[in-house]
């Protein structure tokens, strides 16, 4: 797994982004065009993979950094499942869940975040030792930092051939906003995908030399978005869709691509699917090993879910999110303020240095400048027709000609908030939260409440009732 980056390498046709050793693993197995995560922030994007489900039914809406933390009766984590069922398991790099204890690895010897993405080598020699420590079934779930802020040209020789500010004369196509400041931020996200793709090939070599790697299911996949404005910590497609490939060798043909959508909270019963490993407890992802194996089923889901509460309580602005193969649908529950994700982009400290500011926003075209306004204050609903406008720039909730698809999606949408036990649909639940972040937030206005041994956040107890 990866941080903070979305499809910008190679085999997703990012010419700039030299990925060969990714790129070989796509052409080994089936890469998916249209993946997405739950939500757009580290700590519950993770605490999907490591449970199956939703965060906001776990518990992690939040950063594990800031004190979110799972529910008590979280305990069928991926780690322990796959250790009933047999299998060894290890982690190498952060876990960025809470508490940790629910997410117990038999092998863990690198446990930092490392965003100064030193010592990458370490990561395959230590995984080396676990591919030859036994030849018992094994799990391991590697964590690469890039391409988390800071953004780093080159680190300890890595990437061997970097990326200088003048080679790369755009933005992210998302942004919008195009200056030499972004420029730069974009040429070293750049070499930070190119570092990561080494890190990568570093470790597959490893895989190989212990002699497992053709029998080895292996998942890529990003965490979410880049942390570049309308990225990360947003329910737009640039915070949600992420790179995801699957390789099986004697499973899953090569030189697959798959257009469906797929979410990451199918991938805890596909991995079970592939172990063989029956989940005990009802959980709404589906395996995907009998739509991309030989069988080639046909792909059931009709549409992918994401929610967001804020992540820090003063970045606090809950919503929700549901699209289909055509049309997006984003309801903000707190519409009518302004949404505090967009200022800490324009503040662009950080790591949201690479946020666009007001004037480079300014300088942006009439649609961009559009756009920028509708993140700033959202409105109760944001609608957007896909096809026509990928970059989600015109906001067609008020459309009449879209009617029925927005009102189709709302249904949707309500029903899997209801399905799923959101919390957020219980208003005295979501008052309860409103005002628990906002004692939080009066309490502690220079955001030191990590620093008090004895606060700790109250909203699981009530959530869960």
């Amino acid at each position: 797994m990866s941080e903070d980056n979305g499809s910008d390498l190679g085999c997703y046709g990012v010419k700039e982004v030299k990925s060969p050793n990714i790129d070989k693993l796509a052409e080994n197995g089936a890469l998916l065009e249209n993946a997405f995560v739950t939500y757009s922030v580290c700590s519950p994007s993770r605490s999907t993979i490591f449970t199956g489900l939703y965060p906001f039914q776990n518990g992690q809406i939040g950063l594990a950094t800031h004190g979110y933390r799972m529910y008590d009766n979280i305990l069928n984590t991926l780690p322990v499942v796959l250790k009933n069922g047999g299998y060894r398991t290890g982690c190498l790099g952060k876990i960025h869940v809470n508490p940790e204890s629910a997410i117990p690895f038999d092998f863990r010897p690198i446990k930092e975040d490392n965003f100064a993405k030193k010592g990458l080598p370490q990561y395959a020699i230590e995984a080396a030792k676990f591919f030859n420590a036994a030849n018992d079934p094994f799990f391991l779930m590697v964590n690469f930092p890039d391409a988390h802020f800071p953004l780093q040209k080159q680190v300890e020789g890595m990437p061997a051939h970097p990326l200088e500010p003048e080679d790369v004369d755009h933005t992210l196509p998302y942004v919008g906003a195009n200056s030499k400041r972004l420029r730069e931020f974009t040429a070293n996200y750049y070499n930070g995908m190119m570092r990561l793709d080494e890190s990568v090939g570093m470790l597959m070599d490893s895989l190989l030399a212990s002699g497992k790697l053709e029998n080895t299911l292996i998942i890529y996949l990003g965490d979410h978005g880049a942390q570049f404005s309308r990225g990360k910590c947003t329910n737009y497609e640039a915070g949600l869709r992420v790179p995801m490939i699957i390789s099986w060798k004697g499973h899953i043909d090569p030189m697959q691509r798959y257009t469906p959508l797929i979410s990451s909270i199918d991938l805890f019963p596909t991995i079970l699917d592939a172990a063989k490993i029956k989940s005990t407890e009802k959980i709404p992802g589906i395996s995907l090993l009998p739509y991309i194996t030989e069988t080639k089923k046909e792909w059931t889901r009709k549409y992918v879910f994401a929610a967001a509460e804020g992540t820090t309580p003063f970045w606090y602005f809950p919503k929700r999110s549901v699209r289909d193969e055509r049309y997006k649908l984003i309801i903000n529950l707190l519409a009518g303020i302004e949404n505090p994700i967009y200022e800490a982009y324009e503040k662009h400290q950080g790591h949201f240095a690479g946020g666009a500011t007001q004037d480079e926003i300014d300088g942006s075209s009439d649609a961009f400048r559009k756009a920028y306004a509708t993140w700033k204050q959202p409105p109760l609903y944001e609608f957007y027709d896909l096809l026509k406008d990928p970059l989600e720039l015109n906001n067609l909730a008020d459309d009449s000609k879209y009617r029925k698809e927005c009102n189709h999606l709302k249904k949707v949408l309500f029903a899997w908030r209801k399905e799923c036990a959101d919390p957020f649909l219980d208003k005295i639940k979501m008052r309860l939260y409103s005002n628990e972040v906002q004692a939080t937030n009066q309490k502690y206005p220079k955001n030191d409440y990590m620093k008090d041994p004895a606060f700790s956040w109250n909203y699981p107890n009530y959530f869960k009732k």
